[in-house]
């Protein structure tokens, strides 16, 4: 049996999320049913992240065991050739038989955009805002959620399974022209984290609140507190981290 891996871009806008649902198309069940037809068995795949409807990724990050012996570049193009053109599979590699897509993991890095006029082309990659902001405050209201903090305030209840605290590495507002871009890496997210981060920073920098507001929001440990979801046709995971040894 070999350990392969998968690197993934994905339109989310046609998903319902990235796992299998009973009803609905799913990112899993598209790839999935690719590896069926390219292997001519079934294989059950394990992403990095599991992404919600309507959420991008032009980094996912998937692996399965087989016992197929095909050599990946034609694994690869075997799947690009029958995938739909929504989902590409970017790489293909043999990892460590101890490879875990999620386990594995040492970090995340998600970007959420927001554009500031209508757009035909970023309408399903995009949060339209046409109200301005103070991207300024925005900026200052976000810097105490660097580091390691418990983030129940910016999450999804059931997220709580494996703990509430991350490690925020990196989160950085950058503003060119119509676009505001929101690059974010930890060790792990939450469920709606990111989206719930973007959601009160939009908040803040249309004055609804104070900057301050956000560290009172991390301390309070209560997703009450915080402000409501950014919409997920702006989110996109960019990329999953892995430690050398594992030769991804």
């Amino acid at each position: 049996m070999r350990t392969l891996v998968l690197k993934l871009e994905y339109d989310g806008t046609g998903f319902v999320g990235w796992q299998l649902q009973p009803r609905g198309r799913t990112v899993q069940g598209v790839l999935e049913e690719a590896i069926h037809t390219v292997l001519r068995a079934d294989h059950r795949v394990t992403a990095a992240g599991r992404t919600d409807a309507g959420v991008h990724a032009t980094g996912q990050v998937v692996h399965f065991r087989t016992d197929s012996d095909m050599v990946v570049d034609r694994l690869k193009k075997g799947l690009n050739g029958v995938l739909p053109p929504d989902v590409r599979v970017l790489e293909a590699a043999q990892a460590t038989d101890d490879f875990h897509a999620r386990f594995s993991a040492v970090g995340r890095r998600y970007a959420y955009r927001i554009i500031r006029r209508p757009s035909a082309v970023h309408r399903h990659f995009a949060w339209h805002i046409a109200y301005s902001l103070d991207v300024d405050a925005m900026r200052s209201a976000c810097a105490p959620l660097l580091g390691r903090h418990d983030f129940t305030s910016f999450c999804q209840a059931t997220s709580a399974a494996d703990g509430t605290v991350c490690e925020v590495r990196e989160l950085e507002w950058i503003e060119a022209e119509d676009e505001l871009l929101l690059r974010i890496e930890a060790n792990r997210f939450l469920h709606h984290m990111v989206r719930t981060i973007v959601g009160t920073a939009v908040d803040i920098g249309r004055g609804r609140w104070q900057e301050g507001v956000m560290a009172e929001m991390l301390a309070a440990n209560d997703r009450r507190a915080a402000g409501a979801n950014a919409p997920a046709h702006g989110l996109c995971l960019e990329a999953v981290r892995y430690p050398s040894e594992f030769g991804i």
